[in-house]
């Protein structure tokens, strides 16, 4: 049974920096390409960042610079460091596996998805 467990999250002011990290289990790590998403209160869950089995990236335009995604195949585990954050980044963070042909930029390309984590971005 897959698991992915985000942790990382929380408050920070405008300009600040934050690092999620997701622990995933009960998969071959490094085979699976791996998502970040978030949802912000009233609106759809919308893509942040992809990272391919071969280390590929992509990038939503409005993180574009400011977040980067990465992965460390010996820890099972994928981050994203988030810099020049802003109030509205401010959303629940959620890691995901991409399932084999799925749409790196849709939530219906991803499989198994983690609980979330929040990040809570002051003015």
């Amino acid at each position: 049974q897959v698991q992915l467990v985000e942790s990382g999250g929380g408050l920070v002011q405008a300009g600040g920096s934050l690092r999620l990290s997701c622990a995933a289990s009960g998969l071959t790590f490094s085979s699976h390409s791996m998502g970040w998403f978030r949802q912000a209160p009233g609106k759809e869950r919308e893509f942040v960042a992809a990272i391919s089995w071969s280390m590929s990236t992509n990038y939503a335009d409005s993180v574009k610079g400011r977040f980067t995604i990465s992965r460390d195949n010996d820890k099972n585990t994928v981050y994203l460091q988030m810099n020049s954050l802003k109030p509205e980044d401010t959303a629940v963070y959620y890691c995901a596996r991409r399932q084999a042909g799925g749409n790196r930029y849709a939530n219906t390309g991803y499989d198994s998805w983690g609980q979330g984590t929040q990040v809570t971005v002051s003015s």
